[in-house]
């Protein structure tokens, strides 16, 4: 359950109203999902986390299906099931297969694993993996 309500259309300011506007261009849908209409709250924060996740997230180097897998992968670690759960639908619709969850799933837990087990063992960063 939210801890604010959230904003429908017809109760936005304009400036939420113009981040909404700019969503539903980008993404091509008219969807505006919980997360933005909690935000829509505070324009200011509405506009900044936006503008950042649109350039974050957009074209880039990497595959927008990978960024998504890493964004389920970070959103793991953090416990974050909204961004999981938001992020695996996207990933979804990038191409991702059930494989390729499970197995990201699989790294995570591995990567869960094993940097509790080094941190626990205060085991040295190896002097070939510095960089230099």
């Amino acid at each position: 359950m939210a801890t604010v309500t959230l904003l429908s259309d017809d109760a936005l300011s304009s400036e939420a109203r113009a981040v909404f506007d700019d969503i539903r261009a980008t993404r091509k849908s008219n969807f505006i999902n919980n997360f933005w209409r909690a935000l829509a709250h505070d324009p200011v924060t509405l506009k900044r986390t936006w503008e950042s996740l649109k350039a974050v997230m957009g074209p880039g180097v990497l595959d927008p299906k990978v960024k998504e897998m890493l964004y389920i992968a970070v959103s793991i670690a953090h416990g974050c099931s909204y961004c999981i759960h938001s992020h695996t639908a996207s990933a979804r619709a990038k191409g991702m297969t059930e494989a390729e969850l499970h197995e990201l799933l699989a790294i995570v837990g591995m990567a869960a694993e094993t940097n509790r087990l080094v941190t626990a063992l205060g085991v040295e960063v190896d002097a070939e993996y510095e960089v230099r």
